[in-house]
């Protein structure tokens, strides 16, 4: 885990991240995002709206994934962070979805948050809902049909919830 550094992410690592994000995205398996998105949009929302999106590479600089953490929602609810998280294929099983996960609890601890929620993670996902429970996330909801997985048809979702315990 401490091989992986993490950056802000630029525009043009988002670019060399491009492939694996609509690779991702049309797969219609784990994200609610229209599969057509465009490279710009994509780069819109993954990158300028949240408070903070991330690129996280190997020693050698190699893109491993990509997160990024937002408030949930605004003013009174402003206090719980969201967090998405993408894998590069050839990263997966060697730890990185766990790293970035740890990365940004500590990083929205720092920036004041409470709390962090996760608000579809698609049921079928097995892989995401049991690290994010082996990290401490509870599944405190879950929305019957919420998304239309391209090979399954409407799977659940879940609502996933963490308290955050600040360092002092």
């Amino acid at each position: 885990m401490s091989a992986f550094t993490y950056a802000p992410m630029s525009h043009a690592d988002f670019m060399a991240f491009w492939p694996t994000f609509q690779h991702i995205v049309a797969a219609q398996e784990t994200y609610a995002i229209d599969p057509d998105i465009t490279a710009e949009d994509a780069y819109q929302l993954w990158c300028n709206a949240p408070q903070a999106t991330f690129a996280v590479k190997d020693e050698t600089g190699t893109l491993l994934g990509t997160y990024y953490l937002k408030a949930n929602a605004a003013g009174p609810g402003d206090h719980v962070c969201n967090c998405g998280y993408m894998v590069a294929p050839a990263a997966r099983g060697k730890g990185v979805a766990r790293a970035m996960c740890e990365h940004s609890q500590q990083l929205a601890c720092e920036l004041g948050f409470s709390a962090m929620q996760f608000n579809a993670v698609v049921s079928t996902n097995e892989v995401a809902v049991a690290l994010w429970q082996r990290l401490g996330f509870a599944i405190v909801g879950t929305v019957p049909n919420a998304y239309r997985h391209a090979r399954l048809g409407e799977v659940d979702t879940y609502v996933m919830h963490k308290t955050l315990e600040h360092q002092r």
